[in-house]
């Protein structure tokens, strides 16, 4: 029997989730056991595969290391880790340039305090680049650590980026900032929200789907 986390809710459907190699069923409140048991059961394969495909994330995020020499993403061209005799980290247009004789765990703190620094300033330009194409306003552009939404728009207009999404290419962070803003319009994911996107972004159904590419490679990469 495939041990299971059980969450109750007002749902009205019962759902699996595979995460960090723990499964969890979330369940309505009146379900039965007998129910939640025989769903399971009817879902065992697609669970055995999905905690495999889990495991081995999270032991690729495990032995996940950056040293001088390796390269990381930034808007989709990989750049090198290079020593620069100082205490300043920074990007130079060929590399992650940071002082000598760091430790793994800092090269990998380096990297993403710069990767901040290039959200920040990138994501806030192209922002407000396209907040002028599309006649909104947002109130603020802010970066965070967000690991499973690259974007998200506040009901005050507010647009949050994760750091993470500097690493895609160019044209997906496009679409991304017009998905965002696009919310200023159209809360929800209606049909004029979408026609609203494809307004901007002709092709997004390619870019989102470069973007889910990007997701899969950062499940076995550890960032934290």
């Amino acid at each position: 029997m495939i041990s299971y986390t059980l969450t109750r809710s007002n749902r009205k459907t019962l759902a699996l989730y595979v995460r960090n190699g723990a499964v969890e069923v979330r369940a309505p409140y009146k379900a039965p056991k007998s129910d939640i048991e025989r769903f399971i059961a009817s879902k065992e394969k697609w669970i055995t595969d999905r905690l495999a495909i889990s495991n081995e994330r999270m032991e690729l995020r495990k032995s996940f290391a950056l040293t001088y020499g390796d390269h990381v993403l930034y808007q989709g061209t990989q750049y090198p880790i290079t020593a620069k005799q100082g205490n300043r980290i920074g990007f130079d247009d060929a590399s992650f340039y940071m002082p000598p004789d760091l430790t793994p765990d800092q090269v990998k703190y380096a990297c993403s305090s710069i990767y901040r620094m290039l959200a920040k300033r990138d994501l806030t330009r192209k922002t407000h680049e396209y907040a002028g194409i599309m006649s909104v306003m947002p109130t603020s552009v802010r970066i965070n650590g967000a690991k499973t939404r690259w974007g998200s728009c506040s009901a005050k207009n507010s647009i949050n980026f994760s750091w993470r999404l500097i690493m895609a290419d160019d044209k997906v962070i496009d679409y991304v900032v017009v998905h965002e803003l696009a919310h200023i319009v159209e809360l929800n994911h209606s049909e004029r929200f979408w026609t609203l996107v494809e307004s901007i972004i002709p092709d997004y159904n390619d870019r989102k789907h470069k973007l889910k590419e990007l997701q899969h490679k950062l499940g076995g990469e550890d960032w934290d």
